[in-house]
Formats: C-alpha cells, structure tokens, sequence
C-alpha cells in the first residue's frame, strides 16, 4: 500500500522504520522545525532527517487544514498517523481512511501522555491500539490491540520502544487485514474512557510529603521530559533513577536528606524512603550515586 505517514518523536520513528520494510511510504508529515537549546537555533525533528535519508518526501504545516490541496495531490492509499502531535482537520479525513498507532490499551488513556500517565500510576500492563482517526480526541473504532508488560524497572526511555515496536507489528497486521478487507472496527466502550493531561515542568518537582512509591514513579515517568527534580538549597537536583528502600528514616523531618557514608542518597518520604540511584546538580554530569555524593558539596 502506499501510505502517507503522520508522525514527530522518537516513537514515530521507530514505527516509520519497521514500516517501510513492508509498504511504500509515500511521505512523511511531521510538525515544523522549532527552537531549541539556549542558543534558540531552529532544530528539525529526527523523522525530518531520517525520512530524507531514506528519500521520503517531507512535508511540515503549521495548520493542515490550510493545505488541503496539497494532501490532495498526493498519490496514497491510507494515511498513517503514530504520535504526530496534532489533531487533523475532518475534511483531511474525509479524503482517506486513517489508522493511528496509540500506546495505550483504549479506551484507557486517550490523550497526547498515555506512557507517562501508564508509569506514574504504578500500572503493570499498558499495551497498544490500532484504531480508526476521528475527529475526536482517540475516539475512532479499535482495529488491533496488544498487551504490554511494564517491568518494575521499566521507565519511559525502556518503555517507549517496547510500545513502539509492537504498535509497529500491529499497524503491517492492521495494514494487511484492510488489503484483504478482513479488517473489523469495533467501537470503544465510552462507559470505561479516561483521559491523560499534557506534562508541565512543575509537575516533575519531587513533593516528599507523598509516597516514595510515588516520587519513584514520577521519576520513570518523566525520565526523558521534563525529568523529576527537587531542591538543596538552591540547586535543582535532577533525579533520573530511583528506588524505594522500605521503611522509615528515624529521627528525621519529611525531606530530610541523609547520605550513609556518600554510598546512599536517601530522603525521608509520607511512606518508606526514596532512595537516589542516578541524579545531576547544575552544571554537572548525570552521575550514579557514588560519583555524585563524592563530589557534591552539601
């Protein structure tokens, strides 16, 4: 088939990938170059240079419903759509049947954070649907799905590819059952629908008047954007791994840091203690615990 495909980060990529193996992409959409850094240069997203290593037409609009024409002019079968990040306009739509890769199991975590939200409720099992795009917010009718396993030291950087590379297997399957028009829409159960909400920097501040359980889960969850941090004194301290150590800390406040001979890095939390395993000071390298206690001056 000849696919016209939607897609901007890492997880876009990994399906576009393993896509192309199977079917002709025709082009690639994804959203516009952007500032980045302290420098502000414009940056490209990776599916921009990857899709030109492979000569795949790109093609990046601020507003899609003002280039209707063009998707017009496009020769393809089927659009594709794997976290491209914007919702597309009914009257594209209305032009081709449309299947979106979504790593959650829908109706549960419809939304633009459904990896993240997955990792912060301390979930077991997430997985992936193939569904048809509507106009509404991941609402379409459910084609394929497939459970995934979270590991208990699974975060979003480990979870991330597992999801895309089974959302990639599912969309060949899905793709194939509509070439041999087996494909069957099932409509999802509106009674069971929760959604997730956009990640804000100050959502990823460590409160260690909750569980350490908890802060461990924000943690994986935000691993890669916009990272968990907290304060010493008035150095924001990343946290990029972390671990609950079961049991209270004694004679200490909640947010009490204690460090057991610069071989732990332990803060005193509602419930159990949050125990650091890799974090960054400002200015300094990602470091494991021992290097970062060795150094840093409390």
């Amino acid at each position: 088939m000849k696919i016209l495909f939607f897609g901007t980060p890492h997880f876009a990529e990994i399906v576009l990938k393993k896509l192309v193996k199977k079917h002709e992409v025709v082009g690639v959409v994804c959203q516009e170059d952007k500032p980045a850094n302290r420098g502000k240069k414009l940056q490209s997203p990776e599916i921009k240079n990857l899709a030109k290593s492979m000569d795949i037409m790109v093609y990046q609009f601020d507003r899609l419903k003002d280039n209707l024409e063009t998707f017009k002019k496009i020769d393809c079968d089927i659009f594709v759509t794997a976290s491209y990040g914007k919702i597309l306009p009914k009257a594209l739509l209305d032009m081709k049947l449309c299947i979106n890769v979504h790593p959650s199991m829908l109706p549960k975590y419809r939304g633009a954070t459904p990896i993240q939200t997955a990792l912060l409720n301390g979930d077991k099992v997430t997985g992936v649907t193939i569904m048809k795009t509507d106009v509404g917010m991941d609402d379409g009718d459910i084609i394929l799905q497939k459970e995934v396993e979270i590991l208990d030291d699974d975060d979003y950087n480990s979870l991330m590819p597992k999801l895309a590379d089974v959302g990639a297997e599912l969309l060949i399957n899905a793709l194939e059952e509509i070439e041999n028009k087996t494909v069957k829409f099932t409509k999802q159960d509106d009674s069971k629908v929760t959604f997730t909400k956009l990640i804000q920097k100050e959502d990823a501040l460590l409160d260690f008047h909750e569980t350490a359980e908890a802060l461990v889960n924000k943690v994986r969850a935000y691993v890669e954007n916009p990272t968990a941090y907290f304060f010493l004194g008035e150095d924001r301290i990343k946290v990029y791994k972390a671990k609950v150590e079961k049991g209270d800390l004694p004679n200490v406040n909640i947010g009490d840091v204690v460090t057991e001979n610069k071989k732990k890095f332990l803060i005193k939390t509602a419930k159990d203690t949050f125990s650091i395993l890799k974090c960054q000071a400002p200015g300094g390298k990602v470091l494991d615990v021992k290097d970062f206690l060795n150094g840093y001056r409390f």
